[in-house]
């Protein structure tokens, strides 16, 4: 990536105004999730994770009070360039340094491999959530 990828822990109250369009651009439009299951509460709970490429918000994700990461998206132009790497890192890390023993997630089936090279595990059998087939995964700190 030419122009330096910048990482950023954000509460919701900063996040959602760059966030919620990157998730909207990815869940919504591209993989048909209801726009009305998209947003939730717990928003409002969790630690933001914001992706800039220059001055453009190209990814976001969530790590949730109970250890779950979740709500991972890149926007299509930034995928396959490190961006969600670096996005997991840095909530994995944020998970550890407020002391969480694991995280966990829901992932989408396609991107399991992507997971599972940051050292997750599949749990479970696959499951269909949001009309999308999805895998279990745990990772111990």
């Amino acid at each position: 990536m030419e122009t330096e990828l910048l990482i950023e822990l954000l509460p919701w109250e900063r996040a959602r105004e760059l966030a919620s369009p990157i998730r909207f651009a990815v869940f919504v439009h591209e993989q048909r999730v209801p726009a009305e299951i998209e947003m939730d509460t717990m928003d409002q709970e969790c630690l933001h994770v914001l992706a800039f490429h220059g001055p453009a918000a190209v990814g976001t994700g969530r790590l949730l009070p109970d250890g779950h990461i979740g709500r991972m998206a890149v926007l299509k132009a930034f995928r396959n360039r490190g961006v969600g790497a670096a996005m997991l890192k840095r909530l994995i890390e944020a998970a550890r340094a407020r002391g969480d023993r694991e995280v966990a997630l829901s992932a989408q089936v396609h991107a399991v491999r992507f997971y599972r090279a940051h050292g997750f595990v599949e749990e479970g059998a696959e499951y269909e959530e949001a009309g999308i087939p999805h895998q279990a995964m745990r990772l111990s700190l």
